[in-house]
């Protein structure tokens, strides 16, 4: 079985997923890692030198990698990941697939990542609280049709990370 994590960046894809993956004694796989491992350069790099058309299309071809290998995995995506192309029509179609959204309200989102904004060149030119909040409100709103189309959606505001695993598992098992 693969369990494919989707959210917006900062929704905890990363951190979730390896908890469940020590858990279920399952492999972790973080496409970001992943992509930067077949690229021998970083994200931030690739979409300055080759854009993000290229990005995209390797993104795709790396989670379609990752998905077909035999182990039992947890994969981590990026945020965008489920909103380009037919990946999310592709996971969907999988058998031994199962996609999460792990959602998150605009406000936790926003807490979460202000601090984080200079590590994360999507929001780093976001200079105030009000600016983040309204730029994840918009992102959310474009990318809401590719999340909700997610097999289970764990709400994830208010909850630590053990709370949202356990969460995760029982919607599962």
């Amino acid at each position: 079985m693969k369990l494919v994590l989707i959210g917006y960046m900062g929704s905890g894809k990363s951190s979730i997923g390896q908890k469940l993956s020590s858990v279920l004694n399952y492999n972790f796989i973080d496409l970001d890692s992943e992509i930067e491992k077949t690229e021998g350069t970083s994200i931030p790099d690739i979409f300055q030198h080759k854009g993000e058309i290229y990005f995209r299309k390797k993104e795709a071809a790396v989670l379609e990698d990752v998905v077909s290998g035999g182990d039992n995995a947890i994969i981590a995506t990026g945020g965008g990941t489920p909103c380009y192309g037919r990946v999310m029509d592709d996971l969907l179609e999988q058998e031994d697939v199962i996609t999460v959204y792990l959602k998150c309200s605009v406000d936790t989102l926003t807490d979460r990542l202000f601090n984080q904004k200079e590590h994360r060149p999507m929001i780093s030119h976001l200079d105030t609280v009000e600016l983040l909040n309204d730029f994840i409100r918009k992102h959310l709103f474009e990318r809401s049709f590719y999340y909700n189309r997610a097999e289970n959606t764990i709400v994830c505001d208010g909850m630590d990370e053990k709370e949202v695993v356990e969460k995760i598992l029982l919607s599962l098992f």
